[in-house]
């Protein structure tokens, strides 16, 4: 396993491993970017089946979310912590404290928060280590996730005007895969606004909630990507859009929470030669960070999720600068991102000169 010749690695500034046997926590910290600000990401948990698996999750997810702050306009850089280990049987307190610690030893050049099988109170027990943690109550804002899942339901939206003409979501057909904190949120939404849900997920027990609570559908964890719907919504884990799952889509809109649904670049040139609108996911999944970067004692609910809100003006640009280009939407949204980066080095560097 190399960190430098991994395709995911796009010289990141700091990438480190923390190994703590009393607990037996294994972790990597990757920090892409600090150029706008220190790098903020969430912290997941999961059972990689090696540790190249891990490395290289970490490294996509905090390039994402380098991406992810810029485009927002937000003063923070990317960065991104994975816990090795299973989230349903693994956590304990010691564990987590050692990952607090981890954290600390960056001296705030990351900070962490939550994401995949971490909640709030396993980030409050890493606090007890470090004060480079956002999204817990101490901050007033608590768990990201429902402003997640509104500001995809505001980008799948935008999505379905640009592609579907209209604005009106009563009747559509929406397949969301994954029932997590921000899938299930979502799917809220698209219920209360008359949308029919069509839903999977690994676990028995999120699909039952859904079907019981929100009169969704379910289906089969493989036949999600194969249904007939105007939607598609991947809300679990990356590289679900492949040379497998695209030529069996057969929705006209992708807009899901899910963070790298794309397995490779070049599909989503793909999805835009298919006539297939995809709103890139650190675009239309950036609700999170955006209430999180506003945390503290003035914290305001209502305008921040305004805030949130405006995910719908920020994926029209791409749509509409991806058709005059002739680009895939995940290209320029990478340009956008870029451009405010290199905007910041270059005022950087005239008031050092």
């Amino acid at each position: 396993m190399s960190v430098f010749s991994s395709g995911a690695y796009d010289d990141h500034e700091a990438v480190l491993f923390f190994h703590d046997k009393p607990s037996g926590l294994k972790a990597i910290i990757a920090v892409h970017d600090t150029t706008l600000g220190p790098s903020l990401g969430g912290t997941r948990m999961w059972p990689y089946e090696s540790d190249a698996e891990a490395l290289e999750d970490v490294l996509r997810l905090s390039q994402g979310m380098t991406y992810k702050s810029a485009l927002a306009g937000l003063k923070l850089g990317g960065g991104k912590s994975v816990i090795i280990g299973n989230s349903r049987n693994d956590k304990s307190e010691a564990l987590f404290e050692a990952f607090g610690r981890a954290v600390n030893s960056l001296n705030g050049q990351y900070i962490a928060a939550e994401d995949v099988g971490i909640g709030v109170a396993d980030l409050e027990i890493a606090r007890r280590e470090t004060a480079h943690i956002s999204g817990i109550r101490e901050g007033n804002v608590g768990n990201p996730s429902p402003a997640t899942a509104w500001g995809v339901f505001n980008g799948l939206k935008a999505a379905v005007k640009y592609r579907l003409g209209t604005e009106d979501l009563a009747g559509l057909k929406v397949a969301v895969q994954g029932l997590g904190q921000v899938g299930f949120g979502l799917c809220t939404h698209l219920k209360e606004a008359g949308a029919k849900l069509i839903v999977t997920d690994i676990h028995e027990q999120s699909i039952h909630r859904a079907v019981q609570e929100l009169g969704a559908t379910a289906v089969g964890t493989e036949e999600i990507i194969h249904q007939d719907v105007d939607v598609f919504s991947p809300c679990a884990l990356g590289a679900v859009l492949n040379d497998e799952t695209i030529p069996a889509l057969k929705a006209k809109v992708v807009a899901g929470a899910a963070n790298n649904q794309l397995a490779e670049a070049r599909h989503g040139l793909e999805l835009r030669h298919r006539n297939i609108l995809y709103a890139p996911d650190y675009a239309i999944n950036a609700g999170g960070i955006i209430i999180i970067s506003h945390e503290g004692p003035n914290f305001d609910k209502e305008a921040t999720m305004s805030e949130v809100a405006q995910i719908h003006d920020t994926v029209m640009k791409i749509f509409m600068r991806a058709d005059k280009e002739k680009q895939s939407t995940a290209k320029i949204a990478d340009l956008m991102a870029l451009e405010r980066i290199e905007n910041e080095k270059k005022a950087k560097a005239d008031k050092a000169a």
